[in-house]
């Protein structure tokens, strides 16, 4: 019984849950105890539910705000669980006791940390503390989402300011609000003092046992195990098919933790130490660097050492700050120097990605084929695995891990990477003001340039080109603008990064710029690809097709997406064919008579396109100014 229980794990997403054991006091990856063979208490999760432990800087965050806000930090060295959710920048549960106690988030706007308590956990400050805490009196009906009048306000502690996050206390029940009037004004007229966000009565409380995290470890000790032996038969079961037996085994090796969990599985499974390659984007954190190569010397490990050297700040005049929607970087910084490895093919490479890392890595398979090195393929041993698993691998194991995760960092990727989170970005500021006064300087310049204020850069607004809805929200908040000017000035050229390569959402794209060309100037003419959808607002021009879509900024960034490569790469060459139309256009009018559907016009001198259109290409083929195509690509 207790075998089959440990081997039932969650699915990312909707309905995640981890287990608490109630007599231990402490997490669980199974749903049984190894230490005392109870059956955990089940806890839900926000999705994805990549729930993992609170670093020592993130408990030091969490131990300021409550001790500042409340007076008090009564969570002293309890196991903390950290599951990250949905939220503007870094926005973690905070779970203790088997409770979710709070949200703790950085926040954009006030660019600081916040902690928003949970009910359960004002329910459990209020028996640590009086700070910062409202009675009401005897207030009738129900309270949940509604505002009280300060004449209904029997106590408040005279540390409550307007705009605080509050304790709410009511008889028995006990929950969390927000402050709409200083603690002096309080009870003073019937003038809208308190918002209840939500109360009820709540038995929370800390528990009398307080473990360590050698007993947590031993406690999921058969789990860890279980999911090792699995991991290990995959790497196992690769290298030893007929198809690939004998073919040289890499690690992919970035100095972050899954990859370290990979690579000592490998040796384990391989029974000897396997190669391993880490791509040194020259973007890395100087202790990533550094700890990939103390590690494998220490270790005994042949590390192949790929270095990009300068290339992304060669790059960077072109191409301008990289996005989480315009990842040229990754291109230039990790596939080019991906393609040096000795073997020029013919080898698994074992990897550590997981699907719990982001919603868009849900869908990785267990193998794949590299698609631009024919004959690597990829394996992904622990892409079921959650963070918290493997952090109990590691300490099960005694590894050595990369200092950042203890400095606050979630990830260790590229440090001016947009996918990073602006709370680390900060953090930058304090490890290395070098690293970070150089892109920040560089930042700021390119904005003035575009025409966007500062705060454009103080708020992250950098990392996309077309911003979700919660950033344009922001943006109003902040009264931010977040259009640059358009680059229609500049002699007009279309540059692609570097080739053609899969993308992170699926499916391939091309990124590049295309300078000297208005998006607001080719919604017409566009139409000869697709659906065109065009936003003055957002400074966006997208053209939907049955295969894919391309995109142009304001600013010159080009995207283009698609389901394969061929019809990338054929997007791609008619999307530059009509920009080069729109831009060189003669006033020929050789178009307008060749076009069957007569679907061409000219007004003001420009190329007007109508729903009659269905992209036959006729005028493309008849167009003189195509023949700038070949000049004006570069790259």
């Amino acid at each position: 019984m207790t075998e089959q229980r440990n081997k039932r794990q969650f699915k990312p997403g909707k309905g995640a849950s981890i287990h608490w054991c109630p007599g231990c006091n402490l997490p669980l990856i199974s749903i049984e105890c190894a230490l005392c063979n109870s059956t955990g208490q089940r806890i839900e999760l926000g999705p994805p539910g990549d729930v993992r432990f609170g670093s020592p800087y993130e408990r030091s965050i969490l131990h300021d705000i409550l001790t500042t806000s409340y007076g008090i930090d009564p969570l002293g060295e309890r196991i903390i669980l950290l599951n990250k959710i949905g939220g503007e920048d870094k926005t973690d549960q905070v779970i203790v006791d088997a409770l979710v106690f709070g949200i703790l988030r950085f926040d954009l706007k006030t660019l600081d940390w916040q902690f928003d308590l949970s009910m359960d956990g004002a329910a459990l400050m209020a028996q640590y503390t009086r700070h910062r805490t409202v009675e009401l009196s005897d207030v009738p009906g129900h309270l949940s989402g509604k505002t009280v009048s300060s004449d209904m306000i029997q106590w408040c502690s005279d540390d409550v300011r307007q705009g605080d996050d509050i304790i709410v206390r009511k008889g028995n029940m006990t929950g969390v609000g927000f402050a709409l009037l200083d603690a002096k004004a309080m009870g003073q007229t019937a003038t809208p003092a308190v918002r209840v966000r939500k109360i009820g009565k709540s038995q929370a409380r800390l528990r009398d046992v307080v473990p360590t995290m050698d007993k947590v470890v031993r406690a999921n000790a058969p789990a860890i195990k279980h999911l090792g032996k699995n991991a290990m038969n995959t790497i196992k079961g690769m290298a030893n098919q007929q198809e690939y037996r004998g073919r040289p085994v890499y690690v992919s090796f970035s100095g972050g933790k899954d990859s370290l969990v990979v690579l000592d599985l490998t040796k384990s499974a391989l029974k000897h130490s396997p190669k391993a390659y880490f791509i040194n984007t020259g973007l890395e954190f100087p202790e990533t660097v550094e700890y990939a190569r103390q590690f494998c010397h220490d270790n005994d490990i042949d590390l192949d050492e790929l270095d990009a050297g300068d290339v992304f700040w060669q790059h960077l005049p072109d191409f301008g700050p990289p996005a989480k929607d315009y990842r040229w970087c990754c291109k230039v910084c990790k596939l080019a120097p991906a393609g040096e490895i000795p073997e020029k093919g013919n080898y698994l490479t074992i990897d550590g990605k997981r699907k719990y890392e982001s919603f868009s890595r849900a869908r990785i398979p267990a193998t794949e084929e590299n698609p631009l090195v024919p004959g690597q393929v990829n394996v992904y041993p622990i892409r079921d695995w959650r963070a918290m698993d493997v952090w109990l691998y590691i300490h099960w194991r005694g590894l050595e891990y990369n200092p950042l995760y203890d400095m606050g960092f979630e990830r260790v990727g590229c440090w001016l990477c947009p996918a990073a989170l602006g709370a680390e970005f900060r953090r930058m500021l304090e490890l290395h003001p070098d690293l970070y006064q150089r892109w920040d300087t560089y930042l700021r310049d390119w904005a003035q340039r575009l025409g966007l204020p500062g705060g454009y850069i103080d708020h992250g607004f950098w990392r996309w080109r077309e911003h979700p809805p919660k950033m344009r929200l922001l943006a109003r908040q902040l009264g931010i603008d977040i259009v640059p000017k358009d680059a229609g000035s500049e002699v007009f050229r279309i540059r692609v990064v570097s080739g053609i390569s899969p993308c992170k959402a699926g499916g391939y794209s091309i990124e590049g710029t295309a300078r000297g060309v208005r998006p607001a100037d080719v919604v017409d003419i566009m139409r000869m690809l697709g659906e065109v959808r065009y936003s003055e607002e957002l400074g966006v021009l997208v053209v939907l097709t049955g295969g894919g879509s391309v995109k142009l900024y304001t600013d010159g960034t080009f995207q283009v997406t698609a389901g394969d490569r061929g019809t990338t790469e054929e997007l791609f060459e008619a999307a530059a064919r009509q920009l080069t139309r729109a831009v060189k256009c003669t006033g020929c009018r050789i178009c307008e008579k060749a076009c069957p559907k007569h679907a061409i016009g000219f007004e003001d001198g420009r190329i007007r396109v109508s729903e009659q259109c269905d992209g036959c290409g006729v005028c493309d083929e008849v167009c003189v100014a195509v023949r700038y195509v070949g000049r004006v690509l570069e790259g």
